[in-house]
């Protein structure tokens, strides 16, 4: 198993400190490496300390132009997108860790999609309708939350990153959720203690 580990917090991870979502993604990772192939390869993308650059106009302008035409800026523009997805499609479970930014996805993880997201490379449209082309996927995504949003309106994240992982091809996802981070210690410990539940449980299952 060719793991790729995403992580979208722009809080660093020192000495056992930092980002929740960081931090348990990388035990949900070292639990999954114990289950797999000990040759299978583990990729680790900090999209908060090396984040991609924003689709804007600069970029449009470059993935439209005819690969023979683009000059060399457009050129390392539409590479480093290239990279991204040729990555994904190099692993067989992908772990995202985000936190929730206003309700939402950081706009490093966003970026990431952005960057990924291209017709007739990772998704297409056929007669009925589009059709995703990164299938065989096993995605899994930790989320921290300072709130309590699971189920609630005010969870942007699991409806965002299903429909648009699903819309590329990675219907097979696993939510993880710490939450109450914000709310007081007793609130912190019990939501990393059900997050780290529910690692624990997904790692059962994959090694049974």
């Amino acid at each position: 198993m060719n793991i790729l580990q995403l992580n979208s917090s722009a809080r660093r991870v020192q000495d056992g400190q930092g980002s929740y979502s960081s931090r348990l993604a990388t035990e949900l990772v070292e639990g999954l490496k114990k289950t797999a192939d000990a040759k299978g390869a583990l990729t680790v993308r900090d999209l908060g300390l090396d984040p991609h650059p924003a689709m804007d106009e600069a970029a449009l302008g470059a993935l439209f132009t005819p690969a023979d035409k683009r000059s060399a800026e457009q050129a390392e523009r539409v590479a480093a997108n290239d990279a991204l997805i040729a990555e994904l499609f190099a692993h067989d479970a992908i772990v995202i860790a985000t936190p929730m930014i206003n309700f939402g996805v950081p706009t490093q993880l966003k970026n990431w999609i952005d960057a990924v997201a291209r017709a007739g490379t990772t998704f297409s449209y056929g007669a009925t309708g589009p059709v995703g082309l990164v299938t065989g996927k096993k995605v899994y995504v930790v989320v921290a939350t300072g709130g309590v949003h699971r189920n609630q309106a005010t969870d942007g994240i699991t409806p965002y990153l299903r429909t648009v992982l699903g819309f590329l091809g990675m219907t097979n996802i696993e939510f993880i959720y710490a939450e109450g981070l914000a709310m007081g210690p007793e609130a912190e410990a019990a939501g990393v203690a059900g997050a780290r539940a529910q690692i624990a449980e997904l790692i059962g299952a994959v090694a049974a």
